[in-house]
């Protein structure tokens, strides 16, 4: 056969090839869109109902707090702790105190709130002493309010959420919601709404009721919008055949040139084989040498054994995204290999970096409750750690996901602070737990006096403000002395070790705290550290 007949068959196998999965493409598509439909709405409904749970959960929990500190009437310190509450609970409006007939004396805005309309109420299953109203304010702002009995005194505490935070305004992947989401009370009365309206004799619809408060959500979508998608898929398959025999033409005739690899393709591929791993750099109290804690710092390991740094792969995750499936796969890996550990060493913290686009929503603040909760490593016991290297594109946003970390019990902290885009405001409007000194003024403390008076300012307002502080890139006795002498406790840095694999930071734990409970001072178990300490004092 000769090369040009050769030519001609390829061409021709391809062509048939091809028509194979022609063959049954419609027959495919068509159970495709309905799934693909189904999963859609599905979804919308379970995300709009764990919104629900979560912060109506909150507000009972705030409720319960108050109730439990005597909050009951419009006295100016009850008054102050209203605020309080209001300013470190999420998406709550306003906190305020009810007469036993239901009429508003005060909230947290102040003695005169206004009037507030009943629309409809229900009860809260498992708890007999709290209520769900649907009240309005104003001339159509709907809200919901929950209310429970003070324990002192006739009044009432009530908490107040706008109802249009209660159903998502975005997708899953960040965009306004394609799907029409209603939520309606246990009686059915309409509560809010988000998303287009469908036609009722073409659409898919899903409905879940939350078994905490008794709310009811229906998802719905058209089918005419999966339709359009069909169609486009069908249109491609017209011209598979056509596309593939010019494929082969070009590969026989011409012999192109490779495409280069796909670097997000090959992240991509890394995560799916698990190859990023944490190592854990350990944070010392640098007053008796005790590890508090660790940082957990991402490495990827390849199949051939090279150990890559956080350089060559970190801003490009970021930028494709990547980094949120990559974070929650550090997590998962950090419960897994540290969970016993760890519980058994409650002081101990575990701290993860955040990129800037964990902040734009709440999805980060699921993603932690469902990776640990019910997990050995209690949510106390993380800190999660947003980057000033990094400008946040709203501090609104970003001070919202704060707070509702924050109210799980998460520390949330800045690093290096000081070296980034804005500077001490971070401190002031993000309301964080946690500041951790850059290395650079670390570094240049012997040498520079502006950086001994920058790290005690940050000292002396993070004392104010009644923030923790840590101090990065330690790397000599002479720096831990001079920090120690200035008020700071805790330090990390490779004096003390560098970023360790899983196994030597347990082996690292077994050595200084082979038991759960306090160490008693004076006796060296630290393998290290703890000698370490005793020699910066004498220093």
């Amino acid at each position: 056969m000769s090369a040009r007949t050769k030519k001609i068959v390829a061409i021709v196998a391809g062509m048939l090839i091809a028509g194979v999965p022609m063959a049954t493409l419609n027959y495919w598509l068509d159970g495709f869109v309905e799934r693909q439909g189904q999963n859609e709405i599905d979804s919308a409904a379970r995300r709009t109902i764990a919104l629900v749970d979560y912060r109506v959960g909150l507000a009972v929990t705030a409720l319960d707090d108050l109730a439990a500190r005597g909050v009951a009437s419009c006295r100016a310190d009850h008054l102050d702790a209203l605020r309080n509450a209001n300013f470190s609970t999420g998406a709550i409006k306003e906190f305020s105190i009810l007469a036993p007939n239901g009429r508003t004396l005060c909230s947290d805005l102040g003695t005169h709130p206004g009037e507030r309309v009943v629309l409809a109420t229900q009860g809260i299953t498992a708890r007999p002493d709290a209520v769900l109203e649907l009240i309005r304010i104003g001339e159509t702002s709907k809200f919901i309010r929950v209310r429970r009995a003070a324990l002192t005194g006739e009044n009432i505490l009530a908490a107040v959420i706008p109802a249009d935070l209660l159903v998502p305004r975005t997708n899953s992947r960040g965009g306004l919601m394609s799907v029409h989401a209603r939520m309606v009370m246990r009686n059915g009365t309409f509560v809010s709404d988000v998303g287009p309206v469908s036609d009722t004799d073409s659409r898919l619809s899903s409905t879940r009721t939350s078994d905490l408060y008794g709310m009811t959500v229906e998802t719905s979508v058209r089918r005419v919008a999966f339709a359009t998608d069909y169609q486009d898929l069908q249109t491609l398959g017209f011209f598979f055949t056509g596309f593939l025999a010019v494929a082969l033409f070009a590969v026989v005739i011409l012999f192109p040139k490779r495409e280069p690899d796909n670097p997000v393709a090959e992240l991509e591929r890394a995560l799916e084989a698990g190859e990023f791993v944490p190592y854990y750099q350990p944070v010392v109290d640098i007053t008796n040498g005790r590890v508090r804690g660790a940082e957990v710092l991402m490495r990827w390991r390849k199949p051939d054994g090279t150990v890559l740094a956080p350089a060559s792969f970190i801003p490009l995750a970021e930028s494709s995204g990547l980094i949120l499936d990559m974070t929650r796969a550090l997590m998962r890996s950090v419960r897994d290999e540290m969970g016993a550990a760890v519980a058994e060493r409650p002081f101990l913290r575990i701290g993860f970096n955040l990129a800037a686009r964990h902040f734009m929503n709440e999805e980060i603040v699921s993603d932690v409750r469902e990776i640990f909760e019910g997990s050995p490593v209690r949510l106390s016991q993380i800190v999660l750690e947003v980057t000033e290297r990094q400008s946040l594109d709203s501090l609104t946003s970003a001070r919202r996901v704060i707070a509702a970390l924050q109210g799980l019990g998460i520390k949330v902290a800045i690093d290096d602070i000081g070296a980034g885009h804005a500077g001490l405001s971070y401190m002031l409007k993000l309301g964080v737990d946690i500041i951790k000194i850059d290395k650079m003024f670390i570094d240049a403390l012997d040498h520079e006096n502006s950086s001994m008076t920058i790290i005690e300012t940050l000292v002396d307002l993070a004392r104010n403000m009644r923030m923790d502080i840590v101090a990065e890139g330690v790397e000599n006795f002479e720096q831990v002395v001079a920090l120690r002498e200035r008020g700071i406790r805790s330090a990390q840095g490779y004096v003390f070790a560098p970023p360790l694999p899983g196994a030597s930071f347990l082996e690292l734990l077994a050595a200084i705290d082979p038991q759960s409970g306090p160490v008693s001072s004076g006796v060296d178990r630290s393998g290290g550290l703890i000698a370490l300490g005793a020699r910066a004092s004498a220093a």
